[in-house]
């Protein structure tokens, strides 16, 4: 069954969205003052460091880069000579600094971390080994902690594994735009690309910095290099690669070293001395300072008499700093944010061998995991110095401390005391409208038919579909992977592989390591494509089946010939807000046993993206006096009865709860909110589970013309006569 010819493919509008005020900004020149958050900043710093060539996956705390980018074209890449590209994965955003392996030639990447770094590996691998010649900075966004949206492990372990160094840099905006730039001279010192690491926190900071100019590379698309190289060392086969490995720890990373003491890249901030001290992490310096300010010893401007030791560098480590540190004191704490404990366990290595008579602490008073918030830093640091640091630091720390506790106990007590009962959840959901809703409406009708079923999920705003109200989706193991994360589990279930991703999904790697996967092994499958046309949840990014490509190009490539190409004939293309349409396209679908894959296509855009590019085109027609249509859905109270089964197979945010005036109605009853963009799911979802009619469709015409402001009175007067008008 071929369904793909019936319902043409549907190329969206992309959204209307312009980056021209930092665009405008990435041009200033020296001595302007910059402002903005840190992830412009650090766009800037690679401009002015001379860079050939920016690449990147989008992902979030990183997407702002690649998204200002790809509006940079015209006004700054394309004049200095600059290559970009938005990656079709982090896989192939890493690979494109093979460019930097041979030639002379300044290169950045930028991912989300450490999902990212994971793709990635395999070309990070190989880029440490044979190692570079032009500077090679991968900027990393570090999402972890309390505003993470995947696994918590850090990007440490990689570079440790890989050998490479990792910038942690202070969140001062000066110093990390200097750090940036100095990434590349330390590539370039030790042959080796860079880990530039930037928390979630810190990439939405604002802060200013002095502008220098922008910097023409010395090799471009405008300047081209002279001749292909060819180093036969270069290539990661034996015996080569028993060189290389050799080669990053006799040269490579003490150079870094080497660097890192000479530039003074870590920073001593001295204190007034004494037997106690803090090392940190470089991005976790501001939680430290302002813990000791809470403590009473530091003030506003970060100003502590307590010694710091901030590694913005945190690997590799540099022993003789290390030590240095810790030579006259008695006790240090180490603020090492994340498991497992890497720098604390290297600084005891270093002491033990100086046999320095000073005693470390860190995870004992300080969790092993989690994000290090303030108020977690300041109740481990709080316990340190009044256990190790002598007075009357010990006596003040202690005091605040407690006072600070004591605050907090009693704002806690007011709380419970005029709030009984906690707040309900507040799981993530669908956005209002989102095309996506409709597909698990259609997913929990069809389980109320047939029963329990195995779905597997995607990473994306799909996987919401997981949680309240649909809970649709079991597992989820990765971008791209649901469908091959399922093929074991459907012959074992006796059902076939039920997946769902989205197309930012499909195209990362859904189409190979799930489609293809699923296709070569015969397997009784399901997946489920929803296509909105951009990779929404980063900030509509452009894909390659959105009809045109980052730098605003037409493009003609398409889900369905991609899967034609494959082999795959089962493809049904549904408008998912057709809630009868989707339950009848998925029931076709699982009934069709043993037909290899079959693939159905939710096609309907992100309703975020074309509520941005409509709004305005409403607004100035109603502006300019023309007719503009206002749709949206309503309840009849009166008709309502207060069973809320809507919700519970709906979950849209404009759809809420009120009083009902009915003293016969005990329950409230259902209500539209005024966020409401008529959509129609709410309807669909009662009309197809045979739920109550109290839903209805209003339209509102502003800028009526004459004749339908005459036929409004008319129905209005006869609308009165009846009595149903007053």
């Amino acid at each position: 069954m071929d369904g793909g010819a019936a319902i043409p493919v549907k190329k969206v509008a992309v959204g209307d969205r312009s980056f021209a005020e930092e665009v405008r900004k990435l041009q200033m020149g020296a001595g302007e003052e910059f402002h903005g958050e840190t992830i412009l900043c650090v766009t800037k710093a690679l401009l002015q460091a001379g860079v050939s060539y920016i690449g990147g996956y989008p992902g979030a705390p990183m997407s702002h880069l690649i998204d200002v980018m790809a509006d940079a074209k015209d006004e700054i890449l394309d004049p200095m000579g600059i290559q970009f590209e938005q990656s079709a994965s982090e896989a192939a955003a890493a690979s494109l600094l093979s460019a930097s392996i041979h030639y002379p030639m300044r290169g950045a990447v930028t991912w989300k971390s450490v999902v990212g770094t994971n793709v990635a590996s395999d070309a990070i691998s190989n880029l440490a080994s044979t190692g570079v010649t032009g500077g090679s900075l991968i900027i990393i966004g570090e999402d972890y902690g309390e505003g993470s949206s995947i696994m918590q492990e850090r990007t440490h372990a990689f570079a440790m594994k890989s050998s490479l160094p990792l910038i942690d840099p202070r969140y001062d905006m000066e110093k990390i735009v200097d750090l940036a730039e100095r990434a590349f001279e330390m590539s370039e010192a030790s042959n080796l690309p860079v880990f530039f690491q930037l928390r979630i926190r810190a990439c939405h900071m604002t802060g200013s910095f002095v502008a220098k100019d922008n910097k023409v590379p010395q090799f471009s698309t405008r300047n081209p290099v002279p001749r292909a190289e060819y180093d036969v060392t270069k290539i990661v086969l034996p015996p080569a690669s028993y060189a290389h490995e050799k080669h990053k720890f006799e040269a490579r990373l003490p150079a870094i070293r080497e660097y890192v003491r000479e530039n003074d890249i870590n920073e001593i901030f001295p204190g007034a001395g004494g037997p106690f001290g803090i090392i940190t992490q470089g991005g976790a310096y501001s939680m430290v300072i302002r813990a000791l300010r809470q403590l009473g010893l530091a003030d506003a401007f970060g100003n502590t008499e307590v010694p710091i030791m901030v590694l913005n560098v945190v690997y590799p480590l540099v022993p003789e700093q290390i030590t240095g540190f810790m030579a006259a004191r008695e006790s240090v704490l180490v603020v090492e944010e994340g498991n497992p404990n890497f720098i604390e366990t290297q600084i005891a290595e270093y002491a033990h061998k100086a046999r320095i008579d000073c005693a470390i602490h860190g995870k004992d008073v300080l969790p092993m995991a989690g994000e290090y918030t303030v108020d977690t830093v300041r109740a481990g640091v709080a316990e340190y110095m009044t256990e190790f640091a002598p007075e009357p630091y010990a006596a003040t720390a202690g005091s605040r401390y407690q006072a600070t506790r004591g605050a907090v106990d009693t704002a806690n007590r007011i709380l419970r005391d005029h709030m009984p009962e906690p707040l309900p959840a507040r799981p993530p959901s669908f956005c209002t409208g989102c095309p996506e809703r409709p597909i698990f409406a259609a997913m929990k009708l069809l389980m109320r038919e047939r029963g329990p079923m195995h779905v597997s999920m995607d990473i994306g705003c799909n996987l919401f579909g997981s949680l309240p109200p649909f809970h649709v989706g079991n597992t989820v193991l990765g971008y791209g992977l649901s469908l091959a994360s399922g093929t074991m589990v459907g012959p074992a279930l006796d059902q076939p592989v039920i997946a769902v991703m989205g197309d930012g999904g499909f195209w990362h790697n859904g189409v190979s390591s799930g489609a293809i996967n699923a296709q070569w092994n015969n397997y009784d499958a399901v997946l489920v494509i929803l296509e909105n046309g951009y990779a929404a949840a980063t900030g509509h990014q452009r894909l390659p089946s959105s009809g045109e490509t980052p730098v605003g190009a037409a493009s003609e490539v398409t889900i369905e010939n991609a899967l034609k190409g494959l082999g795959v004939k089962w493809i049904k293309r549904v408008d998912s807000y057709d809630l009868p349409q989707t339950i009848n396209a998925l029931r076709d679908a699982l009934d069709a046993r043993g037909s290899q894959l079959r693939v159905v296509i939710s096609d309907n855009e992100c309703m975020l993206a074309r509520q941005r590019r409509e709004r305005p085109q409403k607004a100035q027609a109603m502006k300019e006096g023309r007719a503009v249509t206002q749709e949206r859905f309503g309840v009849d109270p009166e008709v309502c009865t207060g069973d809320h089964s809507c919700m519970r197979l709906n979950g849209c945010p404009s759809l809420s709860l009120k009083h009902s005036a009915d003293p016969l109605k005990e329950t409230p009853i259902a209500t539209v909110e005024d966020s409401c963009v008529a959509c129609g799911h709410c309807g669909e979802v009662a009309h197809a589970a045979q739920l109550c009619p109290s839903f209805y469709r209003a339209e509102g015409l502003f800028n009526a013309g004459p004749l339908r402001r005459a036929a409004h009175a008319v129905n209005k007067r006869l609308l009165s006569m009846m009595g149903a008008y007053e």
